[in-house]
This record gives C-alpha cells, sequence and structure tokens, in this order.
C-alpha cells in the first residue's frame, strides 16, 4: 500500500456530521432494502446503536426527497435549544423541562420551513410568509401540565430572519442593466408561561394551534410533501421523550402531507407513557408509526458473511474515492484493485470485516489504526487483529467499566461462552436480566443475531441470539483456546452459520439465573 492510501485510510471520518453533505451522498452505499423502507411517506422509527450509519442514511434521504422537489427538515435533536442542560437538570420542575423542549424544536422546525421558502423559487414567500408567521405564534401554545407543587416561570424565545428580491436598474449611457435590492424578513415568537398545580394530576401535552396550522401551510404547498427528519432522538433526556413524541403524534401525524421519521437507540428510546384507561402519552410503536427497521440486523458479519462483504468493501471504495476526488489523488480504479492494494490477501479484509461487527463507524477506526501501524506497506492480518484489540479496549471497554455490574456480567459470559463452550454466541430467554444486556449490546461488546425464536418443543418460550465481539477473543485466535465455531451443538460439534432449528444447539443457552446467584452469594 502506497503512502497515498495510508493517508486517506487515517482520514476517513468516523461521523458524517463532520463530513460535508455532497460528500455523504457520493459515498452512501445502501444496504438491503434501507432507503427503500424510509423513502415511503409512513411515519416510522429507524434504530441503531452508535455508528450504524442513521445520519448518513438520513442526509441521504433528505436530498432524494428534495431532489424530488419536496422539502425536507432536518433537526439534530442535540443541537436544539441554547439552554440545553435545562433539559436534564432535574432540578426543574418536569412540566418547565418539557415545555422547554417542544417550543425550541418547534422552534427549530419554524426555523428550517422559513429558510425552506426563501431559498425554493416555487414559493411565494409573501404568500407563504403569514402562515409561517401563525405557526411562530401556534408554538407559544405548547404547554405541558403536571403535578408542579411550586409556580413555575418559563420563557423561549427565538427570531428568524432572512432576505430576497431583485431590483432593476437601467444603465442607458452603457447600453446594459444593474441588478440590485433586497427584501428582508423578520419573524419573532417569545413564550412564557405560569404554571401552579397541586395534587397527582396526568401529564398531557397541550399544543393549542399548531397542528391546525401546519395543516393549513401543507394545503398551500399543495404537491409538496414536508419531510421532518429528527436525527439523535436518543439525546432527549428519556422522561421527556413521551411528551415530545405526544406532540409529534398529534399536531403532524394528522397530516397526509408530513412525514415523519425519527432515527433512535432502542435501548434509549421511550416513545410511550401508558396511563389509566388505556390511554398514553406519546407514540405507539406499530400503531401509530411503524418501527421496522434497526440498523443492526443489516450487516452482522455471521448472519452473511458474503454480503456483508460486499457491503464494506463498497463503503470503502466510496469513501476513500471521494476523499481522493477533493484532494485531487488517484487511487486503484475499481472496489477489487483497492482492496487488493490494502491488504496482503482476501482472508485479511474479510477479517477485517468480521472485526467491524458491521458497524461502519467501527470499521473506519480499526482501517485508520492499521494504516497507521502498517506505513506504506499492505495491511496485515496480525495488524487487523491487533488494532481490533486496540480499539476494543480503547473505546468498548471502557463504556461497559462505567457499569460495575454489565462488566462483571461481561467477563462471566466470556468465561462461560468462550473458554468453557468454545463458541462466540449463545441464546438467552427474553427478557431475562435485561437491562444489563441491553447495556452490553448499547456499548456493542454483545451483538445480535437473531431476535425472537423459539425452540420447537418449548411452546412460549422466546429467545434471542447474541455473538460476542471480535474484540472479547481477538487474542485467542490461532491459539489453542480459539473458539471452534459459533455455535456448539447438541452432539459436540460446531457451526457458523445459525441453524433453523434451535433444538439443536440448547447447549448454547445461557443461564443467566447463574450468574445473578454468583453475584448475590459475592455480595
Amino acid at each position: 500500500m502506497n503512502e497515498t492510501l495510508d493517508s486517506l485510510f487515517i482520514q476517513l471520518s468516523k461521523r458524517a456530521e463532520k463530513v460535508d453533505r455532497q460528500a455523504l451522498i457520493d459515498s452512501f452505499v445502501d444496504v438491503g432494502p434501507l432507503i427503500a423502507v424510509i423513502s415511503t411517506i409512513d411515519n416510522q422509527v429507524l434504530y441503531g446503536r452508535r455508528g450504524t450509519g442513521k445520519t448518513h442514511a438520513f442526509v441521504y434521504l433528505s436530498e432524494t426527497v428534495r431532489k424530488n422537489g419536496d422539502i425536507s427538515v432536518y433537526v439534530d435533536l442535540r443541537t436544539i435549544g441554547s439552554t440545553g442542560g435545562l433539559y436534564s437538570d432535574i432540578s426543574f420542575p418536569l412540566a418547565e423541562r418539557a415545555t422547554r423542549l417542544l417550543v425550541d424544536i418547534m422552534a427549530a422546525m419554524h426555523e428550517e420551513l422559513f429558510a425552506a421558502a426563501i431559498n425554493d423559487d416555487s414559493l411565494n414567500l409573501s404568500e407563504v410568509g403569514p402562515l409561517l408567521d401563525e405557526l411562530a405564534s401556534a408554538i407559544t401554545e405548547v404547554v405541558v401540565k403536571g403535578p408542579v407543587k411550586q409556580q413555575v416561570e418559563a420563557e423561549a424565545q427565538q427570531k428568524y430572519g432572512g432576505s430576497a428580491g431583485v431590483a432593476l436598474k437601467a444603465d442607458l449611457k452603457g447600453g446594459g442593466f444593474i441588478a440590485q435590492g433586497s427584501l428582508s424578513s423578520e419573524d419573532s415568537s417569545k413564550a412564557s408561561h405560569s404554571v401552579t398545580t397541586e395534587g397527582p394530576t396526568t401529564h398531557r401535552v397541550h399544543f393549542g394551534r399548531v397542528g391546525a396550522v401546519l395543516d393549513q401551510l401543507t394545503k398551500y404547498l399543495k404537491k409538496k410533501r414536508i419531510w421532518l427528519l429528527l436525527d439523535e432522538w436518543s439525546a432527549v433526556p428519556i422522561e421527556l421523550q413521551p411528551y415530545l413524541a405526544d406532540l409529534i403524534r398529534r399536531a403532524l401525524f394528522p397530516s397526509k402531507a408530513i412525514s415523519v421519521k425519527i432515527a433512535a437507540i432502542e435501548k434509549r428510546s421511550k416513545f410511550m407513557l401508558a396511563l389509566e384507561h388505556g390511554d398514553y402519552v406519546g407514540i405507539e410503536l406499530g400503531g401509530d408509526a411503524s418501527a421496522d427497521l434497526n440498523m443492526d440486523d443489516f450487516m452482522v458479519f455471521d448472519n452473511d458473511e458474503e454480503k456483508a462483504i460486499k457491503f464494506f468493501r463498497t463503503l470503502v471504495f466510496r469513501h476513500i474515492k471521494t476523499l481522493a476526488a477533493q484532494q485531487n489523488v488517484s487511487i486503484p480504479a475499481s472496489e477489487t484493485e483497492l482492496i487488493r492494494a490494502a491488504f496482503t490477501q482476501d482472508n485479511v479484509f474479510r477479517e477485517f470485516v468480521r472485526a467491524a461487527e458491521g458497524i461502519p463507524r467501527d470499521a473506519f477506526y480499526i482501517l485508520s489504526l492499521a494504516a497507521q501501524k502498517d506505513t506504506a506497506s499492505p495491511i496485515t492480518m496480525d495488524t487487523i487483529r491487533k488494532c481490533s484489540k486496540t480499539w476494543y479496549q480503547r473505546d468498548k471497554e471502557v463504556a461497559v467499566s462505567a457499569n460495575a455490574q454489565a462488566l462483571e456480567l461481561l467477563y462471566w459470559i466470556i468465561d462461560e461462552v468462550i473458554a468453557h463452550r468454545r463458541s462466540r454466541a449463545f441464546l438467552i430467554k427474553r427478557g431475562v436480566s435485561s437491562e444489563l444486556i441491553d447495556s452490553l449490546f448499547d456499548s456493542r461488546v454483545l451483538h445480535l443475531l437473531k431476535r425472537n425464536v423459539s425452540a420447537h418443543d418449548e411452546p412460549g418460550t422466546r429467545y434471542d441470539v447474541y455473538k460476542i465481539d471480535y474484540g472479547c477473543y481477538v487474542d485467542l485466535l490461532s491459539t489453542v483456546k480459539e473458539p471452534q465455531g459459533l455455535f456448539e451443538l447438541d452432539g459436540g460439534s460446531y457451526v457458523e452459520v445459525p441453524p433453523d432449528d434451535y433444538r439443536a444447539i440448547r447447549r448454547a443457552i445461557l443461564d443467566i439465573e447463574k450468574f445473578q446467584e454468583q453475584s448475590r452469594r459475592k455480595a
């Protein structure tokens, strides 16, 4: 591998929001039916852990719908409001925190719609402007009411401005003309409220005229559709998420011209708060919005090796090609040639894909570390394994270490599954010790192969199939303690592909209650 490729691999960006918008579009690689599914007009939730490509997919979708003549409103929920610290500060009453959040969300949406109106030549600003002013006014009526035992005062203010227009001035002596001029538009909204309640009142969202105004706005836009793309949903404090979801359901879902897409981390999201008599606050997944897309289900190596290899080969090539074009440097002309130049053998690239565990961001970090280690020479198998271990220790193990009980469970699973069974995967009954398992999954040291599977001889009993991260056992590869396969069958042999009949791998079922009993004895 030459120094140019080394440099490009090191520069690979690991976060989509840091990359130029056009570069993201050029380097995007569709996986399975992803874009086809999220391009439907249905309201949807897109799940995926950190680094799986949710933001990249949203940026690509945003550009696609704009090219089709629609309006795309992309909102990064990490950047909402100048007083974001208030949202997670539990010293403030829930009603105040939720109200401020909802006002800031709607203000961000108003700002995006205002910018779209200015930049869209097909829209008449003098006609759409009053509707946007009405929306800004309606935002001030967004209030969350609840059991607040003291007086609360909250205030939010947002200003928007823009300019457009042209005037013609004739230049008779010069035989030409000069175009000049401006048209300014400024809109401001200010919300303040005072709430005093006592007793166990039910929390509810009252959004006033927001829904009605948005309905009027979509009627004016006629054939144009508004696509609201809410990214980083899990950045919102989890106790506030149902109230934001409720505003979205009541104000936006009824409109036939608005499609809402939400990108979230499954284990860090709460879309609904159940109330008495079957009522609820928020969004009912499967009813109000579909949640049939999960980025974690697509590219796990052990589910489909060839599909994963093809995806990562294309992903690496397109990102390197985009970087090379920006820097005006030459690279191998095809995916195959690039991989052959960068890796010593095909099986080294295959091992790299296995190490990535289906997560593009982890793949780029490992590749960047490998390029720094094997300078000006193709990447070797030893380098992939060492860099994978380095990345595991630097990122994933550190994240797990913050939860002592989760770290203890991880070590127990490694001992039970890898050391004793010589396997890489296991089954666990759904709902058993779910919080700790969810924590390990969220930290990307466990990966979900299949959900909700059943054994034919155990009606009603459901299992999830997990595999252990490559970084947990990479040190054991090429040693006598190396895992022999994905699962150990009841007869003592091993398989690399999950069988359809899970009766054959009952030995792979992990008894978490055994771990819990050990923990209790230690305590």
